[in-house]
């Protein structure tokens, strides 16, 4: 594999090494094919929910609105940075190139913050339809849905606009090499030839923002949720809604717990080896088990899958 450092005296860096991990072939292969198996399964899970809310029509309330896209937006979440992944553990030059680098970058954090900002729609969606559920129909109506889904994948994308654009303006004389799976803020800043402590803090400041104030946001709606729950006289009703939210809470806590440790601890140092767990289990292992958690266990989305799977065995 070629790991040289170029020298500055030959200009500015065009492309990146990712080393991604450094074990023996036969290794590499095994976590080849397991990061395409989780790959394929993401995708087709994610889909195949798309797909079921799309054909059936009773389906097309808020609620499965906003599953349907986050579903939609897992897809893409994980194609941002799994397939360039995949070639690198075949690779012998495991390179992107500069400008591959800072747009796998964006999207891979722009499509990160729109689920931030998706997720707490939805929790929004869930505080309503359980604390005001005789308001819930004249407040969330599909015009106010759409606003939201809109303006989550619109912030979304403009959030680390700014800061990425900096950041890609940067001098990069060389070293080269990046001990990550994916382009990423943290070594890029050790890489640059100049030290820029403000672009840093204004990344760090963003990213807690968005994780934070999201975070807190789902955990006070379902606090509120959960004083209602338990109020409720009707034990089914109970544990319908403890069903519905334990799964959103499911959720939450597996994709922001990895979030937390990797982006908003400027003053931390984390090993290599975590920050590359770290990415690869909010990357791949909660686009995987989203559909499985959130879908999978409603019956009525069960009742589309089936249904959709029929349409697909009658064809």
């Amino acid at each position: 594999m070629n790991t040289s450092k170029p020298d500055s005296s030959f200009g500015p860096v065009t492309e990146f090494i990712l080393l991604g991990f450094s074990f023996e072939w036969h290794i590499q292969v095994l976590f080849f094919s397991l990061f395409t198996t989780t790959y394929v399964l993401t995708i087709t899970g994610n889909g195949a929910i798309v797909c079921a809310l799309w054909c059936d029509q009773r389906l097309h309330t808020p609620m499965y609105i906003f599953l349907g896209n986050f579903s939609f937006l897992e897809i893409w979440y994980v194609s941002s940075t799994v397939p360039k992944m995949l070639v690198n553990f075949l690779s012998e030059t495991k390179t992107i190139s500069f400008t591959g680098c800072f747009l796998q970058i964006y999207f891979f954090f722009s499509l990160g913050t729109s689920e931030c900002f998706l997720l707490a729609v939805m929790s929004f969606d869930r505080f309503l339809a359980i604390c005001r559920p005789l308001h819930y129909p004249n407040i969330m109506t599909g015009h106010l849905c759409a606003k939201l889904v809109i303006v989550c994948w619109v912030c979304g994308f403009l959030w680390f606009l700014v800061p990425i654009v900096l950041i890609s303006q940067m001098p990069f004389c060389g070293p080269n090499i990046i001990d990550h799976v994916v382009c990423d803020p943290g070594p890029l800043f050790a890489l640059a030839c100049a030290s820029a402590p403000t672009i840093q803090l204004f990344c760090y400041t963003l990213s807690s923002l968005v994780i934070f104030g999201n975070f807190f946001f789902i955990l006070g709606s379902y606090t509120l949720v959960l004083l209602a729950v338990l109020r409720m006289p009707s034990a089914t009703g109970r544990h319908k809604a403890f069903s519905t939210c334990g799964s959103h809470l499911a959720v939450v806590s597996l994709f922001y717990g990895s979030l937390m440790v990797m982006y908003v601890s400027p003053g931390l140092e984390h090993s290599a080896g975590m920050q590359k767990v770290a990415t690869l289990f909010y990357a791949m292992v909660t686009p995987l088990f989203n559909p499985l958690i959130y879908s999978l266990r409603n019956k009525d989305m069960k009742a589309a899958l089936r249904k959709l799977l029929g349409r697909s065995n009658i064809i």
